[in-house]
């Protein structure tokens, strides 16, 4: 399957650069690991696409609705850090 999400630029500048390796997105949508996910430059402010896109593809997916290890006390005290990580 091909998504295609809005991604605002400063975002979209660290998945250019690399820098970015996540995406943390509402699960309004199905999506499951091999499915292509097109990024398109949106800006806010002007409330336009720039024409730039980037295309990747899904490696893996968690659903938070699924998770049963965190209380709701600690989420909604805490809530959710999202990590990237590289190999060393």
């Amino acid at each position: 399957m091909i998504i295609k999400k809005k991604t605002w630029p400063d975002y979209f500048e660290k998945l250019l650069s690399g820098e970015k390796k996540f995406d943390c997105r509402i699960a309004d949508f199905e999506v499951v690991p091999g499915d292509t996910i097109i990024f398109e430059e949106f800006d806010p402010v002007t409330k336009s696409y720039s024409g730039r896109t980037i295309t990747k593809t899904i490696s893996f997916v968690g659903r938070t609705k699924d998770w049963t290890f965190f209380n709701k006390e600690e989420i909604e005290k805490y809530g959710y850090i999202i990590m990237s990580l590289d190999d060393q």
